[in-house]
């Protein structure tokens, strides 16, 4: 099946939305995440719905079918596969991975997928902590981490990954030592505004818009 790029970027952004937020995607969602208006979000779902990639549920929103959700994890494989080979072989900063990848993920063959992954080792996550489906494009696992906007003072996390959707925003946090693997003491929740953390003694302000782009694991606790 032929697909157009823009259609690939509709149904790796479904996938993404739907492990956030479960399916249906509503249309404004996948309007907010591609950065396009409503009614261009439906006229492509349309299209969408059409080849029986998505299923659409009026007033609801879409889901993914099992054709769409293959798609969706390939484009998805690629891209994440040429993100931690641009960081790990070009010396490309995490913050500048993220538009590369977008560009060159429709265009690469399977032949080239399979030797970048090998160049890698077969990673199972991207320098932003993503998950890289399988070879075998296997729906990725459940994700259990929680936003570190919803945290409660005095809780210990660790860092799984970081939105790779705003470079400013990952500039920030890496120079403040925040990537995923890193161990965070809550010290403050601000709703409104402001996350204050430990890391490594040293105490950050992060805007709340920041924190809720990072995931978090909480730290598992031994029982007596």
């Amino acid at each position: 099946m032929m697909l157009s790029d823009v259609m690939e970027d509709y149904l790796k952004a479904t996938y993404v939305l739907q492990r956030e937020g479960g399916p249906p995607v509503r249309t404004s969602d996948l309007a907010e995440y591609l950065g396009v208006t409503p009614p261009t979000v439906t006229s492509m779902l349309e299209k969408l719905a059409d080849r029986e990639l998505v299923e659409r549920e009026k007033y609801k929103g879409v889901e993914l079918s099992d054709e769409g959700e293959t798609v969706a994890l390939e484009i998805l494989r690629h891209h994440r596969l040429l993100e931690s080979y641009l960081a790990e072989h070009l010396d490309y900063d995490w913050s500048e991975v993220h538009e590369e990848a977008d560009a060159l993920e429709h265009h690469i063959s399977e032949a080239f997928e399979r030797r970048v992954a090998n160049a890698l080792g077969e990673p199972r996550v991207d320098p932003h902590g993503d998950p890289i489906p399988t070879e075998e494009l296997a729906p990725l696992a459940d994700d259990d981490t929680a936003a570190l906007a919803d945290i409660e003072e005095g809780e210990t996390v660790t860092v799984a990954r970081v939105s790779d959707r705003d470079d400013e925003h990952l500039a920030y946090l890496a120079e403040r030592g925040i990537e995923p693997g890193a161990e965070l003491d809550v010290v403050t929740v601000a709703p409104i505004d402001m996350v204050t953390v430990h890391v490594e003694g040293d105490e950050i302000h992060l805007p709340t818009a920041i924190a809720a782009s990072i995931r978090v694991e909480r730290e598992t606790r031994a029982t007596a």
